[in-house]
């Protein structure tokens, strides 16, 4: 399958590059130079491509950009700190969460037809997560996200899950482990349900259904990360997830598919600032 083989190049394509990418690289403490700088915020600001469903639930695949926002430290003076100004490989963090959907549209899917055109959608929330030893070079963090969906598919979704992350060297991260994703129900109704004027319009393919809120997916999802260059990251990532309860049963999913696959690959860099 086309998103298969995606998937497969992106993936090959990080693993290929890095050792090249190796023989140049040198070693910099990079949480003592924050320190020194008295750095009050440190961040990782990026981008990449990546290939998606086109829509919840479908069989066809998209490519489009995306960004890389990843929150290390925030601290203000007198009220609050985030995080820590030391990479530490543990403990509490907290970060930023969001998605995009993009609009939809049965014109551009004829298994849609007689659906509703339905517009752009922002999530926007946090993502918290603890992460502890195991042993030597593996750690395991749990993790959950909230974020609210608004524009199109207004809502409360997110998600949670286990990670097992290995670290060899001081320039490889690779992360693997199953999670799984939840929406309200007024997300679900939005791109799940049908409604019965739909239905009619669909020519009955489309059963009337009225979906509700809960679990929406199962799945995995792995990624690699490798430090090529002091504070520059190669970032590469792939998920399976697999639709269940009401959305799995939605009518939508029922002509598209239960099965969805993610992949992407991007660049990112580290910035440690001094805002005060």
């Amino acid at each position: 399958m086309t998103h298969r083989l995606l998937a497969g190049l992106l993936a090959t394509t990080v693993l290929a590059a890095a050792p090249a990418l190796a023989a140049d690289y040198e070693t910099v403490d990079t949480s003592e130079v924050a320190i020194v700088n008295n750095a009050d915020l440190i961040i990782e600001l990026g981008a990449g491509i990546s290939t998606q469903p086109a829509y919840e639930g479908a069989d066809d695949y998209d490519i489009s950009g995306y960004p890389i926002v990843s929150l290390q430290y925030l601290n203000i003076p007198g009220l609050f700190a985030i995080g820590s100004p030391e990479e530490k490989q543990g403990g509490l963090r907290i970060g930023p969460s969001f998605r995009f959907i993009d609009k939809r549209n049965a014109n551009d899917y004829p298994e849609l037809n007689g659906t509703l055109a339905l517009d752009r959608s922002y999530q926007l929330g946090l993502r918290a997560g603890y992460e502890f030893p195991v042993y030597d070079t593996l750690n395991i963090e749990l993790y959950g996200e909230a974020r609210y969906a608004f524009n199109e598919g207004e809502g409360f979704v997110g998600g949670a899950g286990i990670d097992f992350i290995s670290r060899p060297t001081e320039q490889w991260e690779f992360k693997l482990g199953p999670r799984t994703t939840f929406a309200d129900s007024n997300y679900n109704s939005t791109y799940f349900s049908v409604r019965p004027l739909e239905s009619i319009a669909s020519g009955g393919r489309l059963a009337a259904y009225d979906a509700g809120g809960g679990f929406k997916s199962v799945g995995a999802a792995a990624s690699a990360r490798y430090e090529f260059r002091p504070d520059w990251f190669l970032n590469a990532n792939a998920a399976y997830e697999r639709m269940v309860g009401d959305a799995a049963d939605s009518p939508i999913v029922k002509v598209g598919s239960e099965d969805q696959f993610f992949a992407g690959f991007g660049i990112s860099k580290r910035f440690s600032i001094d805002l005060f």
